[in-house]
């Protein structure tokens, strides 16, 4: 996130004209306002956000780190009294005030700094969420806000009162130290990250001009009103045209931009990043001159030049750049395992207190009782597991680094560690379709005139009518060029008739050449000629040189297409594009005005003034619709999947466009409600236009998508496509993607604005059976505001839903709405800026790396490079992480049940003694090394095989009802425990002969064989892994004993006797199981064991 950098505003140029920019907005970030850019190449002036991509740890998380750190310190304080509670208190109301007086409307005057009246914020990033005073208290707050830990820490500190001491403080202190020291150290490594990364991005220079010259600046160092000079950087794709300030575009020198006296007047910092209000003024000329700035005359944050070279004034910095306030912050996200865990946690706990209440009550509560009952609670605290939580930390992790490690999903990235096992519980798919479903990259397939269409395979013949026409044309130009203006100007107001298709194709062609945001790019010629860009008639138009830049790819197929029929895009400024024609000849058109694609008026405009010969001719292109095919046709062309355009247009007088420029600059000049005046007055002109053609696009599926979709659906995942496009390109694609099946009834909600209607349809709906779902975006709203419960449960049994015409707080919408209304688990996947905030509502966030940038990727929890990836994700990754972690954390569970039940056995039987079984070592060797490697084994266990996971989707079915880890798998573990602990000391009470001791060494001796052969009797499928862990803990515990002797009687232990005694007990405790699971699996056999065997 490249806040550090401030937004500029372009300021000036060395050219007389005025100049352009190009920029790739692949973050959208506000960074930069533009106010000049000084050309040294001659070359179109192009930015790329290629060279800000940061690391993407850091993605999202300047604002949640301040958040964060200011919420932990304020409930720090309240922990250190009240004092410091008065101090957060008056600072929060400090921060408060503060804030209201910065979103302000500003004035910035040219390279000036210290005559801006407001303080603004310091351009510095700061990710740290801690500093060298809060870092250990906030560790620890965050540490023992979970209940779990919490727990411990009261344990381990009640050891320190005499009275409750029962053992070595080390058999409490050593496992939550160990707990606490790996945190601490990880988000020590994380923090000094964090450090590095701040200070190398607040470090990095640039140029600042001053009226000395020029002078490197620190960009923590930028102020708004500096002038700052922005280099060539090697950019890529998807670039945005960017405009200077005209008026100082004519300044002879550098220097002299801080002889003018001038201001930029900017509106208030804001979220929105596609529009900018503001003002130029320049006071010392006569008359003043006052220059309308909008989005097109800034650069935000993240962008990039690729040629030449811009001076832009600071206009917003740090916490005020649009990059930073539309930094959302984003919910932490929690699996529902552990959730399910924690409630098993809780219940734990409540055992814990009824046993210890039980044997206080069968003491008779004698003495102090209150006492006594507190030391029951110290010895029984192991039924509550603290390894759990590192157990299932070190699990996710290594879940993780497999699925980075998969050869089968190359490029995949886990930027979530806590959630893997949520890929395998989700019931709900929500899907962008483009980039996503489909590649983003546009074929041009159908031009339609109203009585003629040519396809793919009929496109020779617009050649041949081409390559005739202007062959025609070039030939009259010739032979007249001595003609007189009024030979032809009858023509504008002659009476219509019908053209031939020869010139119909003609006009749509030129049209479709015209209409556009497409720039030409040399690579190997940048920066050579010496030539300016009205001279570049004589320039080597090679087109293998020739690339098309733009901000769709919708443009560059069409600008691609008319290249292919003979009419060539070869140069494009500011003010002016050149088309070659079949025969070489070029023509130039100066572009008068340019109105570009916005989502609410869903077209784009141009106006062009025509040097054909001796005769001016303004045209303009636009979309209209009106006609008697026109409906129609768009349907069917939809129907096909293709997204279709339509192509009008009008001949201007230049009485009419002086008109017509004189009330457009001044509503461009206002500064309350500019946009909607901007757009009257555009509309003013968009009226009895002349149809000229309708054309369509293809956006390619990408690689594999059918058998992906139908693999989730077989797996009973359900799909939902939410999109922006319009409602039968996106019903199109649901069919060709087999996101809806051939055979399937689509049901398409009719448009509804009230009530009324919306009850009315909803009824209609109720109707249907099985069939899928296509809503639009506004009658989802209708829906949502007045029935949202009955919409989302007819909704949810549809087995797809496409909603179009969604924007992207819609898609966020849908998604809460699924959480809230079915609790299921739900999952979204996009590839572009738009679907950052479904993909932070989901659950389950998946971002894909597409031509739409990154910024998808960097905000979910995993990122894929293919949309087919997630199949082998789910069905492979998320099976096998939910089902270890289940298994994990139920082991871990058990491990700790059956030492306490043995220690219930044990005090039972001596008089209800509040005495330790096992003492110091024992009990920290028993939780760590003597178990703590094969239990942690099982994150290697699978039940199926990759390959039968991917070819028998059903089998993901199952673990959506979540039967892995419930209360009554939870209940026969319990019951396992106590079966276990009660014969393990039973059987070494019975079989113990003069010393209490051969108790402990007969009972801890079969306790760790027991859990050995549980954790081979729980694995399903043996990993080699295992089996080294299995015997590295026996030799382990096997060393150890030699060292036991405080513990251990060493001359008994290596007798006979004890290891009959050891044997008999270990088989009573484990044989039964190992017989009931034989049992289980011949006559009542899972799902998946059908398959594999």
């Amino acid at each position: 996130m490249w806040s550090s950098r401030a937004p500029l505003f372009i300021a000036y140029s060395d050219y007389l004209e005025e100049e352009k920019v190009v920029v790739k907005a692949l973050q959208e970030h506000p960074g930069l306002m533009l106010l000049s850019s000084s050309h040294l190449d001659e070359m179109p002036l192009m930015m790329s956000e290629e060279g800000f991509e940061n690391d993407e740890s850091d993605y999202h998380t300047l604002p949640r780190a301040r958040i964060s750190q200011r919420r932990r310190g304020l409930e720090w304080f309240i922990c250190g009294g009240w004092k410091f509670l008065c101090t957060s208190c008056s600072d929060w109301l400090i921060n408060i005030c503060r804030r209201k007086k910065e979103l302000k409307a500003r004035t910035v005057w040219l390279g000036c700094p210290e005559k801006c009246e407001e303080k603004y914020p310091k351009n510095a990033i700061k990710n740290q969420k801690y500093n060298v005073f809060t870092f250990i208290p906030g560790v620890l707050y965050e540490q023992f806000k979970f209940f779990l830990n919490l727990y411990f820490l009261v344990v381990s500190c009640s050891q320190f009162v005499p009275a409750l001491k029962i053992g070595y403080l080390y058999t409490y202190w050593a496992p939550l130290g160990f707990v606490l020291t790996v945190t601490v150290v990880r988000e020590a490594v994380d923090e000094f990250r964090r450090y590095k990364r701040d200070k190398e991005m607040n470090s990095q220079l640039y140029s600042k001009l001053t009226v000395r010259g020029k002078v490197q600046v620190k960009s923590s160092d930028i102020q708004v009103g500096d002038l700052i000079i922005v280099e060539k950087l090697d950019g890529e794709t998807d670039w945005k045209l960017k405009v200077a300030v005209s008026c100082t575009q004519r300044l002879p020198a550098l220097g002299d931009l801080f002889s003018i006296n001038a201001y930029v007047y900017a509106q208030k910092p804001q979220l929105d990043i596609h529009s900018f209000e503001g003002t130029f003024t320049r006071e010392d000329s006569d008359p003043t001159v006052h220059e309308s700035l909008s989005i097109e005359n800034t650069l935000w944050a993240s962008t990039v030049v690729a040629s030449g070279t811009v001076i832009g004034v600071v206009i917003y910095t740090g916490k005020e750049t649009r990059s930073v306030m539309n930094t959302s912050n984003p919910k932490n996200k929690v699996g529902l395992l552990d959730l399910e865990l924690n409630q098993l946690t809780k219940a734990l706990f409540l055992a814990l207190v009824a046993l210890s209440v039980v044997m206080v009550t069968l003491q008779g509560f004698v003495g102090p009782w209150y006492r006594n009952l507190f030391r029951f609670l110290l010895l029984f605290s192991y039924i509550i597991p603290i390894s759990l939580r590192v157990n299932l930390d070190m699990g996710k992790a290594a879940y993780g680094w497999m699925i980075m490690k998969d050869d089968n999903i190359p490029g995949t990235v886990v930027r979530t560690s806590t959630i893997p096992e949520e890929l395998g519980r989700l019931v709900y798919l929500l899907t962008d379709k483009t980039g996503t479903l489909t590649q983003n990259e546009m074929v041009f397939k159908r031009l339609h005139l109203g009585t003629v269409s040519y396809g793919t395979d009929t496109m020779d013949e617009i050649q041949s009518h081409i390559i005739n026409s202007y062959s025609q044309v070039h030939s009259q130009n010739s032979g007249n060029s001595t003609s007189s203006t009024p030979s032809r100007k009858p023509q504008l107001s002659a009476p219509k008739v019908r053209k031939s298709v020869s010139s119909r194709i003609h006009e749509a062609v030129k049209a479709i050449a015209l209409c556009h945001n497409v720039t030409p790019v040399y690579e190997s010629r940048a920066g050579v000629s010496g030539e300016t860009e009205y001279a570049e008639v004589d320039q080597d138009f090679s087109d293998e040189n020739r690339t098309y830049q733009a901000s769709s790819p919708d443009e560059v197929a069409l600008v691609q297409w008319t290249e292919s029929v003979g009419l060539t895009l070869v140069n494009r400024d500011l003010t002016s594009m050149q088309l070659k024609t079949p025969g070489g000849h070029i023509l130039t058109y100066y572009i008068l005005q340019i109105f570009p694609f916005t989502s609410e008026s869903k077209r784009m405009g141009i106006i062009v003034r025509v040097i054909l010969g001796v005769f001016p001719h303004i045209a303009m292109s636009t979309i209209v619709q009106y006609n008697d095919w026109l409906e129609e046709e768009c349907g069917n062309m939809a129907r096909e999947g293709l997204r279709t355009l339509v192509v009008a247009k009008k001949s201007l007088t230049e009485e009419q466009y002086q008109d017509f420029e004189s009330r457009y600059n001044q509503a461009k000049l206002s500064i309350h409600d500019r946009n909607l005046k901007v757009a009257a007055v555009v509309e003013s002109l968009e009226r009895e236009m002349e149809l000229l053609c309708l054309t369509g696009v293809e956006d390619q599926l990408q690689a594999d998508v059918r058998p992906t979709l139908e693999m989730l659906r077989n797996a009973g995942i359900k799909i939902w496509m939410l999109t922006g496009d319009k409602l039968e390109t996106a019903t199109c694609i649901a069919k060709s993607s087999h996101l809806v099946s051939r055979t399937q009834d689509v049901h398409i909600f009719r448009p509804v604005t009230t009530r009324g209607e919306a009850h009315l349809e909803l009824n209609a709906f109720r109707r249907k059976h099985d069939c899928a779902l296509v809503v639009s975006g506004d009658s989802l709203e209708v829906c949502l505001k007045y029935y949202e419960h009955e919409f989302v449960e007819l909704a949810c049994q549809c087995p797809a839903v496409v909603c179009c015409r969604c924007s992207p707080t819609q898609k966020a919408h849908i998604v809460k709405l699924l959480q809230h209304h079915t609790g299921k688990r739900t999952c979204a996947i996009g590839d572009g800026g738009n679907d950052v905030s479904m993909i932070q509502a989901a659950d389950c966030g998946i971002g894909i790396e597409g031509k739409e940038g990154k910024q998808a990727s960097l905000a979910a929890d995993f990122s894929i490079t293919q949309f087919k990836h997630i199949g082998r994700l789910l069905m492979v990754h998320g099976r096998n992480s939910y089902k270890r972690s289940a298994a994990l954390g139920q082991f871990v569970m058990h491990r700790g049940l059956i030492i306490s039940t043995m220690q219930a056995v044990f005090s039972s039987v001596f008089y209800f003694a509040s005495v330790p079984l096992y003492q110091g070592f024992l009990m920290v060797g028993y939780a760590t090394i003597y178990t703590m490697f094969p239990v942690f084994s099982l994150v290697l266990d699978q039940d199926v095989k990759p390959e039968m996971a991917l070819l028998y989707p059903e089998l993901y079915k199952d673990l959506t009802k979540g039967r892995s880890l419930s209360f009554k798998t939870f209940l026969i573990w319990v019951l396992i425990s106590i079966y276990q602990g009660g014969i393990l000391m039973y059987g070494a009470l019975l079989l113990f002969e003069s010393e209490f001791v051969h108790v402990v060494a007969i009972s801890f001796t079969a306790l760790i064989l027991t859990e050995l052969l549980m954790v081979a009797l729980t694995i399903r499928t043996w990993h080699w892994l295992m089996v080294v862990a299995e015997f590295l803990s026996l030799g382990c515990y096997v060393a150890s004993l030699a060292f036991l002797n405080e513990y251990f009687d060493v001359a008994f232990i290596t007798t006979v006797t004890f290891l009959w005694k050891v044997s008999a007990i270990t088989v009573v405790s484990c044989l039964p199981l190992y017989i009931i699971k034989y049992l289980k699996r011949k006559f009542s056999p899972p799902s998946y064991s059908k398959l594999t065997s």
